[in-house]
């Protein structure tokens, strides 16, 4: 087969937000990107022409003659030996494509290439956007141009790697520890991680991450790849023995789940990479990018109570009236009536389902607690769990069709439930109603969405075939028409704590509940890596009662409030009882936050590289450097004592800042020990000696943290 000239320019770039995007559109099938990273500024042809040229591999023995280039889309028919873009076929045939680009289409900060393959009866069009914070934005969109069906296994979006990209990292976890990050080498061969829980799990890794050795927060060439999807999927992070690095993402198709009829189309979810010289330069671009997004959460974030670990099922009218008062007393703006409210729902075994207000529990209906509630200032939430049913409920006694099960029989059971099938046009029209005509009766301005349990089985009743990805799409439909018909209504996606965290979710909702666990010690470490994708303000963070209902630790508030002050902050515990004294405590960190949360909601997100694994300092910059607050953290004792100085990243080098601790909120500092000299009375340094030089530690005990305040000053 002979190819001829194609219409096009052979070369093209994008540069946007400190990234260059460089595509060869010379290479045989599909255009090749030769860079994506740090800002190259604009080339000119010849040097495009050179670049390209330095770029192309040498033939070598053993190898095949004409050797292959990692494109957009690649293709075993161009040479690829490795995974491709496209599995699929035709009845068995058309499984090998030949997708040539036919076009290019520029925007102002995108490409639209086209292709196509006659014989596989086959049209693609790959797009690439570049954000205007740098990120590149990916997706396919696969049309069968033939007369028969074609069936899809796999359709990939890729992104090249730096040849410095030795060392990878994901995460992992489960209920309870979702997003614990682990590193590998990035050795020949694919590390390959997968998620066939019909929804991100809790073990799902956010990013693949690939960079220098020993990439870190603040140094290091790092990129990293996300999917915005929340069924199944898959990100894989590659090095050929030819030396290509790259990391694939894409939508995991059952089998059979993806069939394309003549003339249809599919669209891979869009993937979205980011890089950075540091992972906190990296999770920049991201943040800003949604922070830019039209639906973006513009109002503060409401202080939160939601009433789970408060009372769990136990709806009792007067105790949550003097659950409320008390909130309100300290300053909380929204109450959220969890769990156990609807008919049949005093445990989790039953009622499930059936989305009416129990009379025997609430015999004038939820409006005594709502009048209550907004009658002191407060917003009204209300939990929903819609995706699920519990098999004792009127709703799985009626429809049993509504239900994801294979072969008439049903999937393994979890938390007692059984999965609904939102694609369903009966049960997706009876949770559209059940769920609008409580919103319409209520005054409620907040969903708490629930998803208790990853997906197993889940086939069309009818038919049997596979339903994740119809189940999924379906979701977003049914939260879009819900906030359509009111505007305004926020919701939160939770899903057994943090197992459905990515951007496709985001898209439809308002925040995610990062995790079940509020114990401070373990939502360190997941509230950082959350943090890689997530902004702030769209992370549930709480504070839970003194003894964790997840891990028995106990901890006190202070330390509760300074791990969980930067986020959407909240509370979650039965403050109900406490006494005047810690009643005041919590006030003062509520009115701290509020005081505060344009910074930790509008600034970037930095985190010094400390060598002692005991000491965790984050923090949050003003986008103007103008001031910041940082939280240093002793996890555990550490090895020396006292510890060393610690480093405050991202502040404006030129600048001076008064540096102090944020009292009266800080009772860790001392432990008995001489007082530090700059905890004393407030010092003057420049963010370059902060940076460089540093501060020492304060003496704590371990599990305490203290909050430090800069404040930039005319010299």
């Amino acid at each position: 087969m002979t190819t001829t000239a194609q219409p096009f320019s052979p070369y093209h770039q994008l540069h946007r937000g400190g990234t260059s995007v460089i595509l060869d559109a010379t290479t045989a099938g599909m255009p090749t990107i030769i860079h994506w990273g740090p800002d190259t500024g604009e080339l000119g042809e010849s040097e495009l022409h050179d670049l390209a040229s330095a770029a192309r591999p040498q033939r070598v023995s053993g190898g095949i003659d004409q050797p292959a280039r990692l494109d957009v889309f690649p293709q075993e028919r161009f040479g690829w030996q490795h995974g491709p873009a496209l599995e699929g076929h035709r009845a068995s045939r058309s499984w090998a494509t030949a997708l040539t680009t036919s076009g290019i289409r520029s925007s102002e900060h995108g490409l639209s290439i086209s292709a196509d393959d006659p014989v596989a009866q086959l049209a693609l069009v790959t797009e690439l956007e570049l954000s205007a914070n740098g990120v590149l934005a990916q997706r396919h969109t696969l049309t069968n141009t033939g007369s028969d069906a074609y069936l899809v296994n796999r359709l990939s979006t890729v992104f090249p790697l730096p040849h410095t990209a030795t060392t990878i990292q994901d995460s992992t976890g489960r209920h309870l520890k979702e997003r614990s990050a682990q590193r590998r080498p990035l050795t020949v061969g694919s590390h390959v991680r997968e998620s066939r829980r019909g929804r991100p799990g809790a073990d799902a890794s956010l990013l693949m991450l690939a960079g220098e050795a020993r990439f870190a927060h603040r140094s290091g060439l790092v990129h990293g790849v996300h999917l915005a999807w929340s069924g199944n999927h898959r990100l894989s992070a590659e090095r050929t023995i030819t030396s290509d690095n790259f990391i694939t993402a894409g939508e995991l198709l059952l089998p059979g789940e993806l069939g394309l009829e003549p003339g249809t189309s599919y669209s891979t979810p869009w993937a979205f990479g980011s890089w950075g010289h540091g992972l906190d330069q990296l999770s920049a671009r991201f943040h800003r990018d949604l922070r830019a997004r039209p639906q973006h959460p513009r109002a503060p974030r409401p202080v939160t109570l939601n009433t789970w670990e408060a009372v769990y099922f136990d709806h009792d009218l007067q105790t949550l009236k003097e659950l409320a008062d008390k909130a309100a007393a300290v300053g909380v703006e929204r109450f959220v009536l969890d769990d156990g409210w609807f008919n049949g729902r005093r445990d989790d075994t039953a009622g499930l389902g059936d989305w009416y207000v129990d009379q025997a529990v609430w015999p004038q209906g939820l409006s005594p607690i709502i009048d209550h509630v907004t009658g002191l200032g407060m917003e009204f939430g209300l939990w929903f769990e819609p995706e699920m049913v519990n098999p004792d409920s009127d709703l799985a006694r009626s429809h049993p069709e509504w239900i994801l099960h294979t072969a008439d029989r049903w999937p393994v059971a979890a938390r007692q439930q059984q999965v609904l099938n939102l694609a369903h046009p009966g049960c997706y029209a009876y949770l559209l109603e059940r769920i609008d005509s409580l919103l319409t009766q209520y005054p409620i301005a907040y969903i708490k969405w629930d998803h208790n349990r990853d997906l197993l089985e889940a086939s069309h009743a009818d038919s049997g075939t596979a339903a994740v990805r119809e189940t999924t799409l379906a979701l977003y439909r049914l939260l879009a028409e819900l906030k359509s018909r009111h505007p305004g209504l926020e919701i939160e996606s939770c899903a057994s704590g943090g197992a459905r965290v990515d951007l496709g979710i985001l898209e439809h909702t308002d925040r995610i509940w990062t995790s079940d666990c509020i114990d401070p010690i373990e939502r360190l470490d997941n509230q950082k890596n959350t943090n890689l994708l997530v902004p702030y303000e769209l992370m549930g963070a709480h504070i839970g009662g003194p003894r964790s209902h997840s891990t028995g630790r106990r901890h006190d508030l202070g330390f509760m409030a300074r791990t969980a002050i930067f986020g959407h902050f909240g509370i979650e515990w039965n403050i109900s009882g406490i006494d005047e004294n810690l009643g005041a405590e919590l006030a003062g960190w509520v009115d701290f936050h509020k005081e505060n949360r344009d910074l930790f909601h509008g600034g970037d997100s930095v985190h010094a590289d400390h060598p002692d694994p005991a000491i965790d300092i984050r923090g949050v910059v003003a986008r103007d450097a103008s001031r910041a607050v940082y939280v240093f953290t002793l996890r555990e004792a550490s090895l020396t004592y006292p510890a060393g100085r610690f480093t405050l990243p991202g502040l404006d080098p030129a600048a001076k800042y008064r540096v102090r601790l944020s009292e009266p909120l800080n009772d860790s500092v001392g432990n008995g020990q001489s007082a530090l000299c700059w905890t004393q009375t407030p010092s003057v340094l420049s963010g370059a000696v902060l940076r460089l030089a540093g501060l020492q530690s304060p003496v704590l005990f371990p599990e305490q943290s203290v909050l430090i305040m800069l404040d930039a000053i005319d010299a």
